[in-house]
């Protein structure tokens, strides 16, 4: 377990490599003991000092194709904030980020809290208001996007943004483990897979992240959105690209990108 001044210094760094667009080297490579329980507190550090509300949370490298393009061989957790909100038709500059990347998710928009530690898959199901598209643009604060797990979950899950379409469909209308997901740039497509590329089944992975959060006191609430991980693998971005994403039952959601 690292200090609190550790892992205050540590939280300090990636503060200032995301506000000065400047990257920095992963955090294990000076602190090679940092565990995730300690990554967390990291991120928790850096979540509290945010104005922003929180207005969600994150479940990432939660299918296999993420895992292995970035290595790793679990998931990772964060927080949405509000500020980290986009909209479907206002254009995203790249240039306030570092490596953004999209990824497509079916978001579950909770209309009651979950529990904590005893949560089941059952009480996600129950809680969930409804399902919705979305698209997640992600980001690293660590250059190159050289993580571990722990570097990830300390950049708060490698969280940037989310916008999340017009859709809201009920849990009873749509089975969420069969949903196909295709992410196009303009008329080609760049991804596509199936929502039980999560874990086996999305709902599995919020049920797990209730769980793991709950160990540092966080619960996921009535009017939090759940991103749960990508259908697919990330793809980068870059200005002028417009991305659109379709969902079978859920319907489309978009984002485009400018800058140089």
């Amino acid at each position: 377990m690292l200090t609190e001044l550790e892992l205050s210094t540590l939280a300090d760094r990636l503060l200032v490599a995301e506000r000065d667009r400047a990257p920095i080297p992963p955090l294990v490579e000076s602190h090679p003991e940092l565990a995730a329980a300690d990554a967390y507190e990291i991120q928790l550090h850096n979540i509290r000092r945010r104005t922003a509300a929180v207005v969600g949370h994150k479940v990432g490298l939660s299918s296999r194709a993420m895992q292995q393009m970035m290595g790793v061989d679990e998931p990772d957790y964060g927080h949405l904030l509000a500020d980290m909100r986009l909209s479907e038709t206002i254009p995203v500059d790249v240039t306030r980020y570092c490596y953004p990347r999209v990824e497509i998710e079916v978001a579950f928009l909770l209309g009651a809290d979950l529990p904590g530690e005893d949560c089941t898959e059952a009480d996600v199901v129950a809680a969930t208001e409804a399902y919705a598209p979305s698209i997640e643009l992600i980001d690293s604060r660590i250059l190159d996007w050289r993580i571990s797990l722990a570097d990830t979950i300390a950049d708060n899950a490698s969280s940037a943004g989310f916008v999340v379409g017009a859709a809201r469909v009920p849990p009873s209308d749509v089975d969420v483990r069969f949903i196909d997901a295709v992410l196009y740039r303009g008329t080609e497509v760049v991804a596509q897979g199936r929502s039980d590329a999560v874990l086996g089944n999305p709902v599995t992975a919020v049920a797990w992240l209730a769980r793991t959060v709950a160990r540092f006191g966080v619960r996921l609430r009535a009017g939090h959105l759940i991103l749960p991980g990508a259908c697919a693998r990330a793809v980068d971005t870059r200005p002028g690209d417009e991305f659109r994403a379709s969902f079978t039952g859920l319907g489309d959601v978009s984002l485009s990108f400018v800058g140089g």
